[in-house]
Formats: structure tokens, sequence, C-alpha cells
């Protein structure tokens, strides 16, 4: 890894509570892992999903680990793109997403975490949260409908419930897709130009847009506060998309080579078998 990498994740990666921790000190428009050539950038990409893929197969037929990977981000940061372009090549046999909205009636009925622990990966499998328990430290402290108190407990609450799957065999990496407010406006403004994404659009995202400081003040204080050893937070500049995509890739596949995958014991007498 060369050295400028190695700094940059360095300082994009935070695995420990820091209150000094600022957004705006982060330029969304950064590109430290780029070759500086779009078309070679899309097709690293390319390779690092088929190298996943690699990965992903040898993960599942490992079954000693179980992975999940938050993908966290205001409006239009990316998050489908990235489960397209990261993780379109890898077989749906072990990989899952579950994409979060605001809790029904049922799940309003339990605590916040109960719909949460229900799709945490089992042995050999990968999940994809696109959004994630971050929103009820995020949604309700911008609106008001939880105080400072509350807000504290559900931080505490968060890392303890972090730290019991990490504990239990679960590697967990959380990525903020940290996008600037031009570049929001301009996707936004492309889902209600296209008529094949304004589906994605809706009325009150440009509520939500009108509270942008908000959010980007509450993003920090969760950051800071749920930066953990067990499950770090990275901060991925996302106005690039093809940045965004290569830097999520390298990291899982960090996390995967990190791991000492291996098949496991086969019946020794399969490998001189002739199938009739």
């Amino acid at each position: 890894m060369k050295k400028a990498e190695q700094k940059a994740w360095l300082r994009l990666r935070l695995c420990a509570a820091d209150k000094a921790f600022s957004l705006a000190a982060i330029d969304p428009g950064h590109k430290p892992f780029s070759s500086g050539d779009k078309s070679k950038d899309r097709e690293r990409v390319d390779d690092l999903a088929q190298e996943l893929d690699a990965l992903q197969n040898l993960f599942f037929a490992d079954r000693r680990h179980k992975l999940l990977v938050v993908l966290q981000g205001l409006d239009a940061s990316g998050k489908d793109g990235t489960l397209r372009r990261v993780f379109g090549r890898m077989s749906p046999l072990g990989v899952r997403t579950v994409g979060w909205r605001a809790p029904n009636e049922a799940e309003r009925a339990h605590d916040y975490l109960w719909r949460i622990h229900q799709q945490v990966p089992a042995a050999g499998e990968i999940v994809v949260f696109n959004r994630s328990h971050y929103e009820d430290v995020l949604v309700p402290v911008v609106s008001g409908a939880i105080d400072a108190a509350q807000t504290q407990r559900r931080y505490a609450q968060i890392n303890d419930f972090e730290r019991m799957l990490a504990e239990t065999g679960t590697v967990v990496l959380k990525f903020m897709l940290h996008i600037s407010s031009d570049e929001q406006r301009k996707r936004l403004q492309e889902r209600v130009d296209n008529p094949a994404k304004r589906y994605k659009f809706q009325r009150g995202d440009l509520e939500v847009r009108k509270q942008w400081d908000a959010y980007q003040h509450a993003y920090e204080k969760m950051i800071a506060a749920t930066a953990t050893p067990w499950a770090p937070w990275t901060i991925v500049p996302a106005d690039s998309k093809t940045h965004r995509n290569l830097m999520i890739a390298l990291a899982l596949r960090e996390s995967l080579q990190g791991l000492d995958l291996r098949y496991p014991d086969d019946d020794p007498t399969i490998a001189s078998l002739k199938v009739p």
C-alpha cells in the first residue's frame, strides 16, 4: 500500500471516540485512492468486484465468520450505487441486503434495536445494511423526538450491541458516505429530471435538505460517540461515485483478506472419485 493511501486510511478510519471529530474537516471531493484517471479507476473497481466475489465464495465456505457492512449517508449519497458496483458480482447465496425504512407498528412496539438484531448475518453470511440502526440517533435527534440524555443512552446501547456482535464472531464495517450539499442538490435534481429515477424522489427530501446543517452536526456527534475498535467508522469522500466505490471495495478486500479464510477439510476419498 502506498504511503499516501496509508495516511488516508489513518485519517478517514475512526476507531475510538473523538469529541473533536469534524465532518467539515473532510473534503467530500477528496480522492486519495484515485489514480487520477477515471476510466482506470472504474476498471480497478471492476477488478476488485471480481476479487470480492471469489473472497465471498471462500467466506461462505469457511463459515467461521459473519460480516455486517453498514452503509450510512444522507439522501443521494450513493448507497444504492455502492451495492450495485461493489457487491453486485457476489453470489446472492451468501450475501443479503437489508434496506431500512421507518419502523412499522409492530417494530415500534419493541425497542429500536429489536428489528435490527433479527437481520444480522449468520455464519458464512455477508449482510449489507442500506441505512441502519443509526437512523435512530439521527432522525429523532434532528426532529427533537429524543433529548440529549436519551441520545447518549442510545449511543451506549449501540456500542454494547455491536460489541456483542463482534464478540460472537461478527466483523462490523461501518461506512459514512460523505457528500457535499452541492453534490446532493445535483443528484436530487437528476432524480427529478430522469423518469427512470423519479420514483426515488420524495417531496419530503426537500424538507430534510433544509436541515442539512442539523444532520451534519448529528452525524458528527454520532460518529464521534460510536467509533470503536470493534466497530470502526470509515468516512468515505463520496462526491465522486467511482472513488466511493473504489474506497469501499478496497476496505472490504482488506477486511476479508485479514480473516485467514480457508476451505473446510474435505473427504480425502473424493479427490480420486470419477463421476460416472
